[in-house]
């Protein structure tokens, strides 16, 4: 057991309930392929860290992915309590620092991970701010419950509603370098995620066609 842990939070793979507003310009079958991309560039992320991992998918374990790591299923009402509940048994368990990333995003990498917990080290917070608003990835060296309790989730002033709160609390923390995930058709396109893999182009092509 080391005593840093990275928390990966993923959706199931699912056709139909996966990337829903990148769906409804390049359908269904489209939405899966990228999705499954993202989690393939998330995997490749976290398999050279030499710490702890936790895989949290959203409906059921899914043995092909992160072979050999730790595996579970989220619990919780909303994404806030899924995140709590995770953190509460990383630190449960005896963990030091925990970072939670997500899974769609195309410019993860170690190095923000890396960065993540070293921020931990100064400050009991770190966010990594999502273009949208939100956060791509959260780190705590301490359980705050306050972060994970009446957010206004998949919002645009997630992380500034949650920084004001922490500010109130008196409460520090870290801040990394902002990413943008992909959610709708121009995430998609102005990626280079995107613009770099012709393979992917080409089914998402065929699929409209």
């Amino acid at each position: 057991m080391t005593d840093a842990l990275v928390i990966v939070f993923v959706k199931n793979i699912t056709l139909g309930t996966v990337k829903t507003r990148l769906a409804k310009t390049i359908g269904d079958y489209g939405a899966f392929e990228v999705y499954t991309e993202l989690v393939k560039i998330t995997e490749k992320a976290t398999t050279d860290l030499s710490i702890d991992k936790r895989i949290y998918f959203s409906d059921a374990i899914v043995d092909s992915k992160w072979p050999n790591e730790f595996k579970t299923v989220q619990k919780g009402a909303d994404l806030g309590e899924r995140m709590y509940n995770a953190f509460k048994d990383g630190f449960d368990d005896g963990y030091k620092t925990i970072v939670l990333i997500g899974s769609d995003l195309p410019d993860i990498s170690t190095f923000h991970i890396e960065n993540g917990l070293r921020a931990l080290e100064k400050n009991p917070v770190v966010f990594g701010p999502a273009e949208d608003g939100g956060y791509y990835l959260i780190g705590l060296n301490q359980l705050l419950p306050d972060i994970f309790i009446n957010k206004p989730w998949s919002q645009s002033h997630l992380l500034e509603t949650t920084l004001k709160e922490l500010d109130h609390l008196n409460i520090s923390f870290s801040i990394l370098e902002t990413l943008n995930d992909i959610d709708t058709y121009n995430d998609l396109i102005a990626s280079d995620f995107f613009k770099n893999n012709t393979k992917l182009q080409e089914k998402i092509q065929q699929l409209n066609d």
